[in-house]
């Protein structure tokens, strides 16, 4: 690792200094680091949503922090649209080393504090990966499912066996990492009846051995210390989505599962009114599964039902009025309805009402320097649709604030023309006024600026169907 002498040689000292002196207080930690390519000049560092302090990056893109008063546990480290935890316990001085272009790949910590940390940025690689070969077992049968799964398991924990004897790593690190390894094994069980084949889920759970889900008596729904994690939240949500799938289908009358419907969601936010007690646990749930539903839905009846629903059962005053907020942008979106008429500024710095720039089938799709595979892989996308649809306009607007060069600089590294590329001149009311929410929304519009479709994508496997809807209009 290439950091500056400077750097080492203060981690040193400090490391120096508390050995000399045992009876100087040892709650606190230091976090160092070094970005490639960064997106901003800070990161910012967390607990538990609380942000802790925005540390800023000196010319050489380094920083060096102290935390007094450490509470031990994970912490949270963000810079531009990634973020990754971090395991800090008192007497920590880690250092860490990334590339922006490949954040989670390229993560390498050293100092005292690395092993568990490399421990556990290498199990989120692995476990990603590992997600798309769980996909494939789901389609056998439950009971070779359930075999393989605990295979899988069962060298995850050997491994961490191992590890933990080897290098003396402390209990909290071992809480952490059987929590890791528990709540993704339960996330595949709770994946499998969505994944598998067939759409009749109520025959599938059925046909599942006896102990299948036995694991769920022991199950904390309101775990105070895994509240913030991601792994945990990951299982909550894919076990209440399964739990629903009870009372949707006596709901439904057996009829086959429907993901999208008012019926099925609106279950979902009741059993998790009645299953989860912590407040804050609560609330994510509530606004994840509401801001999921409208994301996707252009009704707008169910759409002020489910409103409804999730503002009598939320009691956070800030997701209440961020879904408020959404749900009157989506419901102006509607088919037929003029697209809202927003300011826009090219690479050339000339401002222009978008609706100047739409005078033929036009495709409105986003993008942001945050999120740099997104925006690699949906401008090859869209080079590839302009050669096969030369009558379609593709605009492309970044949505970062306060980011113009590092925008242009982007597309032109990458070989992207510029042209019909724009970013917004005010992107937090722009974004809000689209209800720009995934990422990869893309706007269908007609040549009379009438919207043809408010929610689509470009990777969808039938977008170029709509498209030609859209040129045959």
């Amino acid at each position: 690792m290439k950091f500056s002498f400077t750097i080492v040689f203060i981690v040193l000292t400090v490391l120096g200094c508390k050995k000399d002196n045992k009876e100087s207080a040892l709650d606190y930690a230091y976090l160092g680091g070094e970005i490639i390519n960064p997106n901003t000049d800070f990161i910012v560092l967390s607990k538990n949503e609380a942000i802790i302090d925005t540390v800023n990056l000196d010319g050489k893109n380094r920083f060096l922090y102290k935390i007094d008063d450490l509470t031990e546990g994970l912490y949270t480290f963000r810079h531009g649209g990634e973020y990754q935890l971090i395991l800090l316990e008192p007497e920590d001085s880690l250092l860490f080393r990334l590339n922006t272009l490949d954040f989670d790949e390229s993560l390498v910590f050293s100092g005292k504090g690395d092993k568990k940390n490399n421990y556990f940025i290498n199990e989120f690689i692995e476990n990603e990966k590992e997600e798309k070969y769980i996909i494939g077992l789901c389609q056998l049968n439950g009971a070779t499912f359930q075999k393989r799964v605990d295979s899988l398991k069962a060298t995850k924990v050997k491994t961490l066996n191992h590890i933990s004897e080897k290098y003396n790593l402390s209990p909290l690190f071992i809480k952490i990492a059987n929590a890791n390894i528990d709540y993704s094994y339960y996330s595949s069980k709770e994946v499998y009846p969505f994944v598998h084949y067939g759409k009749n889920k109520a025959a599938i759970l059925k046909s599942l051995p006896n102990d299948f889900y036995d694991y769920r008596k022991e199950i904390n729904y309101n775990d105070e210390f895994l509240s913030h994690h991601h792994i945990y939240n990951k299982f909550l949500r894919y076990n209440l989505s399964n739990l629903t799938l009870k009372t949707h289908d006596i709901h439904e009358n057996n009829a086959c599962f429907d993901r999208k419907s008012l019926c099925y969601n609106l279950d979902r936010l009741a059993l998790i009114d009645s299953l989860i007690l912590n407040p804050s646990i609560k609330d994510n749930l509530l606004y994840h599964f509401t801001m999921g539903y409208l994301s996707k839905s252009k009704n707008k009846k169910n759409n002020n039902t489910l409103l409804k629903s999730f503002l009598n059962k939320s009691k956070s005053e800030k997701g209440k009025n961020m879904i408020l907020r959404y749900t009157s942008s989506v419901n102006k979106l509607k088919e037929g309805d003029k697209l809202p008429n927003l300011i826009v500024i090219n690479y050339n710095k000339k401002i222009s009402e978008i609706s100047t720039q739409i005078d033929s089938p036009t495709v409105l799709s986003f993008w942001s320097n945050k999120y740099y595979d997104h925006f690699k892989e949906s401008h090859y996308k869209l080079k590839e649709l302009k050669l096969k649809y030369p009558e379609v306009k593709f605009i492309s607007i970044n949505m970062d604030m306060d980011n113009f060069e590092k925008s242009k600089r982007l597309l032109e590294g990458h070989g992207f023309n510029n042209n019909n590329e724009f970013i917004f001149k005010n992107p937090k009311e722009s974004s809000e006024q689209l209800a720009i929410y995934p990422m990869t929304k893309t706007f269908l519009v007609d040549k009379n600026k009438n919207i043809v479709n408010s929610n689509t994508n470009i990777f969808s496997i039938n977008f170029e169907e709509q498209l030609l809807g859209l040129i045959n209009r």
